[in-house]
């Protein structure tokens, strides 16, 4: 990156993103079919509980099995489809279609706070997910320009998440399975790939002009080291 630009990564030679780190979107827009699935279920089985529970679950199974034949790992395939099934049988518990949400209100809610939390630790969660893509095993937290640019763009994120329980938090209380329905949808894969390309904007205009990019963590200069000497 000169200037805050990182080069060579992405597809047909465009400069690399987050997207391109962090594998996309698609994971976002399968995560929409199954509550979709729900309230297409429980509308045309006039709102049963079974009918939606039933609709969501096929739905979750074939998502599971389209992601296991991409070649995505089999504990995160798994892990999307047990959540699924909690959050039908929490609503078949509860008698009410406002709660097949509920986990995706709390996840939420989590997921907000533990953001905040990582940026206060100095370990900004969008720098550990980078980290971790690029096999980097903490370096770039010894960069104090890139700690500062993961934390900046790690805000992005928190906010997305406080976004969707402010959202999701009232329509949930009224009980608008329908909107809930319509807004998870607009805040999944479409405020992903907002969070991807804003997050990215953020961590390129917080790096100094000149540093070399994501990839390249500047460490700093060891003790007692021969001026002019190389850099590892």
């Amino acid at each position: 990156m000169s200037g805050g630009r990182e080069h060579g990564g992405g597809p047909a030679g465009r400069p690399e993103s987050l997207a391109d780190l962090l594998g996309g979107r698609g994971g976002a827009v399968d995560a929409t079919l199954p509550p979709v699935a729900f309230t297409v279920g429980w509308l045309l089985t006039d709102r049963s509980l079974g009918g939606g529970v039933a609709a969501a679950v096929v739905a979750g199974t074939a998502v599971a099995l389209w992601r296991l034949r991409r070649g995505e790992r089999p504990r995160s395939v798994l892990v999307g489809l047990l959540a699924v099934c909690v959050a039908a049988l929490i609503a078949l518990y509860t008698g009410r279609a406002a709660d097949f949400f509920l986990v995706q209100l709390f996840s939420n809610a989590a997921s907000a706070l533990v953001w905040v939390v990582s940026i206060a630790l100095r370990r900004p969660l969008l720098g550990v997910l980078v980290g971790v893509a690029l096999r980097q095993h903490g370096r770039w937290r010894r960069d104090r320009a890139l700690l500062r640019a993961y934390a900046r763009g790690s805000w992005v994120w928190a906010a997305t998440y406080a976004l969707r329980v402010a959202v999701f938090l009232p329509l949930w209380l009224g009980n608008q399975v329908v909107a809930l329905t319509v807004a998870r949808a607009a805040l999944t894969w479409p405020l992903v790939a907002a969070a991807l390309t804003v997050s990215w904007v953020v961590i390129r205009r917080s790096l100094p002009a000149g540093h070399p990019g994501l990839r390249h963590p500047v460490e700093p200069a060891q003790p007692g080291a021969v001026a002019g000497s190389p850099e590892r």
